[in-house]
């Protein structure tokens, strides 16, 4: 396919403009800039190899590079020793990284008084260091700190600001991070959230403006603005875009303060993200494991819908990935080749939900976005809210336009990579009312699925590893778990490559093994399916036999592990077993090498079958509404729709298993089926993508592994409405990650000891307002329970909600008597956190919007 170059339509219109005043645009010409800028929106792992070679290539290569650091954002020295670290760690000389005396505060982690360095800016040394240097990077923090500390009483450029200018114009990268990403943009977003933002500048309310030491006591945050640095001057730099989800305080700031909306786009950027600007090229290139949010805004129209309220029509969004280039001069995009489009040729055709909060599958704006609108061929637009407790808020309308397209590949071994172009969104202001659901009127069928116990071995040697999806080739930590628990790399493992409908999966898994190290000749996709695959000339259907074949069943017994991988878990079992239900003579051995001390492993699909009741279908708000239903429409039914289950192998005996747990937001699902068929003095178990459970029999103990986490769902304590479906209380949530460990048989957690507990040590202290949908921030559901209410002091309760036209469920976390949160930095300085035994209450409610 040929490079793709999508064009966006300019409108010379004039937009009305809000009462925010516009900023003066900086003075510095930019023409003649030689030198680049790396915009990181925030969360930079020291893993994200690409962002930290990308900076030291363009500050001259690793034994070149000079860099300032400049710390004056941060309260203390931390980030930037850990940065300057990290610069080291990837081939820097540590000689040649300074930290420059530059703040206008004291730092709370050192002996002297770094307040007076506001003194130096001026400080011919000062600048001379800085003229020696090839690069400077701004550290997070508070963004007006970096401007106060730079800029004169008067506004005008210090000494020091002045020597950042030169060596960028001759050629010097200019990088930062988080509010060192903010300082990039003339217009510099200060504070606000999207709910904030839209209230205050679409309203006619008296209250705008509130200070930051308010923010405390209001549910959300009006957008604030000041005068940046202005080393970006071609559209507005936002930054922790879809962690914070500030797409609609992005928008606002772009209408109510550029001037020249129809030059410029404006930019979000994702976490651990860079967008990296060759002044040169007039180019943008997307670097990193996120993307860049880009609004046009050249047709945006402010539109009243009720009295004293406003709303935004007319917004084009695109959204970038890595890869990726923008032309910001001609308002362009260009993808690399190996992308594909999806307009005319979508993937996936399910109804897709209205993105309400916790429980929406693909619930953050990118995936959302992706996965419901832009590659699936049923969907014309779909919707998101955004609202305060007392219910004023918003619709937010997203539609396929003419020029609307997506372009896919796969990233990281086969995981999906989506780019989007040219989303229409509306803005339109709306009133929400939650009322309990006393008559409901929707039909909740109980499971008719009975599944016989699988036999307890009490002796089983071997160990499971349990993945939920997406599992990155380069995700070092569970491939080498895997293979050191199936005996190093000598191991013999064999492949079942059934679920899926083609070779791909499996071939990618065993080149994956041989990068780690396991010899190709010991690794072997074994003939087990009972359906044919694209792309062979083979008839593969033909293999369905070989389940009960003397010969493989031995070769099984000669393996030291196996691997299921994904795709549709019926087509697991259904090449598995006979058609009475009995064990085919190929999973008889596969339990003889399981028993004997193989391990036995599987990704999406392939941890489905895991446990003895296997969830195959059905989602969150299907499986609380409808209940359950008796038949399987394929893999549509994966997407959405009343839960299906099905017997599973039963590898697994202490528990549900569910996988694709945070992107397709299963909470409810799996509550629903443990409450129906689980053992409630057992866990259930919700597995993140791009992470495993470790299971460990003999000590029958599990282990988080990978980069996600896993959602353990306790039903012992549960009071339930036998007269009403899905009104429950007191369910206790937890939420695991990487170093955490779990007793099967006591249900008693360990947490990693290098976290430390947030109860009364909360590092928040703010009133918060429901998770809503893609506008919410901390969208994940481990994320919303960390940062709004187990680090939160002024949380008791936190709400979500769940619903489709009139009918849904109000979901409350709770704090209970047990609850604790447990934190650390991981990967550099990325929160990480652990839950433990919040209480959860849902309640059926109808829904009012007007």
């Amino acid at each position: 396919m040929k490079k793709k170059l999508v064009s966006c339509l300019i409108s010379f219109t004039l937009l009305s403009s809000l009462s925010t005043p516009l900023l003066a645009k900086a003075q510095e010409n930019t023409e003649d800039i030689k030198g680049s800028l790396v915009i990181a929106g925030g969360g930079i792992g020291t893993s994200n190899h690409e962002i930290y070679e990308k900076f030291l290539s363009l500050a001259g290569g690793k034994e070149k590079a000079k860099v300032g650091i400049i710390p004056a954002a941060s309260t203390t020295l931390q980030s930037s020793k850990k940065f300057k670290e990290d610069l080291v760690k990837y081939g820097a000389n540590s000689d040649s990284i300074k930290i420059l005396p530059v703040s206008n505060h004291d730092f709370s982690d050192t002996q002297k008084d770094e307040s007076t360095w506001k003194n130096q800016v001026n400080d011919k040394k000062l600048s001379r260091t800085i003229k020696g240097l090839t690069a400077v990077w701004f550290v997070g923090g508070d963004q007006t700190k970096i401007v106060d500390s730079l800029r004169q009483n008067n506004g005008s450029n210090s000494e020091a600001l002045k020597a950042i200018w030169d060596i960028y114009r001759k050629g010097a990268v200019i990088g930062g991070t988080s509010a060192g990403a903010a300082i990039m943009s003339d217009v510099m977003i200060t504070g606000g959230d999207s709910l904030g933002a839209l209230k205050d500048s679409l309203e006619n309310k008296e209250n705008k403006h509130v200070s930051k030491n308010q923010r405390s006591q209001k549910e959300y945050e009006p957008l604030s603005i000041q005068k940046g640095l202005g080393f970006f001057q071609h559209g507005i730099i936002d930054q922790h875009m879809d962690e914070r989800a500030r797409l609609g305080r992005l928008a606002v700031a772009a209408y109510t303060s550029e001037r020249d909306k129809e030059k410029n786009f404006a930019y979000g950027v994702d976490e651990d993200t860079a967008m990296v600007v060759n002044n040169k090229d007039q180019k943008i290139e997307v670097v990193g494991r996120s993307g860049v949010a880009v609004l046009d805004m050249s047709k945006a129209e402010l539109v009243s819908k009720q009295k004293a309220r406003s709303g935004l029509e007319n917004i084009k969004v695109s959204y970038l990935s890595p890869g990726d280039k923008i032309n910001y001069h001609l308002k362009s995009f260009e993808f690399p080749k190996e992308r594909v489009e999806t307009k005319g040729f979508e993937y996936y055709s399910f109804n897709a939900l209205p993105a309400t909060g916790v429980f929406t599958p693909y619930g953050r704006l990118k995936a959302y976005l992706s996965y419901s609108l832009v590659d699936n061929e049923s969907m014309k637009s779909a919707k998101s809210y955004v609202y305060d407790s007392k219910g004023s808020g918003y619709e937010i309308a997203f539609q396929k336009d003419n020029d609307t397209n997506g372009y896919w590949r796969y990233t990281d071994g086969q995981k999906d990579d989506y780019s989007i172009v040219n989303v229409k969104m509306d803005i339109t202001p709306k009133t929400f009312k939650f009322q309990p659901d006393r008559k409901t009127s929707l039909t909740y069928k109980k499971p008719t699925f009975s599944s016989s116990e699988s036999p307890a071995y009490d002796s089983i040697k071997g160990n499971l590893l349990i993945a939920g999806g997406a599992l990155g080739s380069s995700n070092s930590s569970v491939y080498n778990k895997f293979i050191n628990l199936a005996g190093g790399k000598q191991a013999k493992i064999g492949i079942v490559p059934a679920a899926s409908t083609k070779f791909d999966s499996s071939n990618q898994f065993k080149s994956d093994l041989i990068k780690y190290g396991v010899k190709a000749e010991n690794i072997e996709i074994l003939p087990i399916s009972n359906h044919d695959f694209k792309g062979t000339s083979e008839n593969e259907s033909t293999w369905k036999t070989n389940m009960n074949s003397d010969k493989l069943a031995q070769k099984v017994k000669g393996l030291t592990g196996i691997w299921f991988v994904g795709g549709d878990q019926t087509l697991i079992t259904g090449s598995l077993r006979n058609e009475n239900g009995s064990d085919s003579k190929v999973l008889q051995a596969i339990w003889h090498t399981y028993k004997n001390g193989a391990v036995l492993g599987g990704t999406s699909a392939g941890a489905a079958i895991m446990s003895n009741t296997m969830l195959a279908g059905g989602d969150s708000y299907g499986a609380l509404s409808y209940g359950f239903t008796n038949t399987y429409d394929d893999m549509n039914q994966q997407e959405g729709g009343p839960a299906y289950l099905e017997k599973g192998l039963g590898f697994f005996q202490y528990g549900l298993v569910d996988q694709h747990f945070d992107n397709k937001a299963r909470l409810g699902r799996l509550i629903a089926t443990a409450y129906e068929k689980g053992n409630k003095n057992q866990l259930s178990y919700g597995i993140d993508e791009d992470t495993a459970m470790v299971v460990n029999n003999k000590e029958k103990q599990i282990e988080v592994v990978g980069r996600g986490g896993i959602t353990l769902v306790d039903l012992a304590k549960v009071q339930a409405n036998d007269k009403f479906p899905s009104d429950y209380k007191n369910i206790l949530i937890s939420c695991i990650t990487p170093g955490d460990k779990v007793n099967l048989t006591t249900k008693e957690i360990v947490i990693n000891p290098a976290k430390t507990s947030t109860r009364k040590n909360e590092y928040y202290s703010e009133k918060v307002g429901p998770n809503t949908g893609l506008f919410s921030p901390h969208g994940v559901l481990r994320k919303f329970l960390a940062y709004d209410l187990v680090d939160n002091a002024q949380s008791k309760e936190i709400k979500s909600y769940a619903f489709n036209q009139n009918k849904g469920f109000e979901l409350t976390f709770r704090k209970s008597a047990e609850s604790n949160g447990y934190w650390a930095y991981t990967d550099g300085q990325k929160d990480d956190y652990s839950i433990v035994k919040v209480a959860l209450d849902i309640k059926p409610i109808d829904v009012d919007i007007r």
